[in-house]
């Protein structure tokens, strides 16, 4: 029979295991890991509203993205597109971005695996007599390993041509050049250090969900149990 156990602490984890996997997605997939020097406006591009020249701008360059400007013929209408400079794999732009890119997905992979199986544990605590709470907790603590080797290489590559077309001449590895971080790097960051937060909370989540309270509540043939 199929008791539905919810505490504060498994609910916690489950949320956070959630938000870490969404935000390392995200973080993957933006084009704003590295913020380029900053690109002067044509002299043709003229704000209407106040005649004059319209800011620098800043162009963005992720793992396999990138964000940059497009005039147009018209006055005052320029455009930003954004999308991927790599069509294929083997065109992302440093081999130390291609590892990134792997250790990356494969930590992802594993954050979102374990994300959709978290929600499942209110009803499912246990699978081949293992805590199911204790397995992704070391699973997260495997995609957290990956994150870091990522994250440690992805500086190696700022010394490629497509980062020194970004950051400027005196870009090299673990050398940021004229560029600055973006939102993305930081997000990965955070979500690296929230996914062993996460590792360690699951070992909360299964004590509070096999305590004595919950044991008591189930011989009492409660089928829908909560507690704080």
């Amino acid at each position: 029979m199929c008791h539905v156990i919810v505490t504060c602490r498994s609910m916690l984890w489950t949320l956070l295991s959630i938000v870490v996997a969404f935000a390392e997605l995200i973080a993957f997939m933006s084009a704003d890991w590295l913020i380029g020097k900053a690109k002067p406006s044509n002299s043709e591009d003229v704000d209407n509203r106040t005649g004059g020249s319209q800011e620098p701008y800043h162009p963005t360059l992720g793992i396999y993205g990138r964000c940059t400007r497009i005039s147009h013929m018209q006055l005052s209408r320029r455009d930003t597109l954004c999308g991927p400079y790599a069509e294929s794999f083997s065109e992302i732009a440093s081999g130390f971005w291609q590892a990134t890119a792997i250790f990356l997905a494969v930590g992802i992979m594993i954050l979102c695996a374990v994300a959709f199986v978290s929600v499942f544990t209110m009803c499912v605590q246990s699978i081949m007599k293992k805590s199911i709470f204790n397995v992704c907790g070391l699973l997260q603590g495997i995609a957290g390993l990956f994150l870091i080797l990522g994250l440690i290489l992805y500086p190696a590559g700022w010394g490629c041509q497509k980062a020194i077309s970004y950051c400027g001449p005196y870009a090299s590895a673990y050398k940021l050049g004229d560029c600055s971080l973006g939102w993305a790097f930081y997000t990965a960051i955070g979500g690296t250090i929230l996914t062993f937060i996460c590792a360690v909370f699951s070992a909360q989540a299964e004590i509070a969900t096999s305590s004595d309270k919950v044991q008591e509540e189930i011989e009492e043939g409660k089928n829908l149990i909560c507690l704080l």
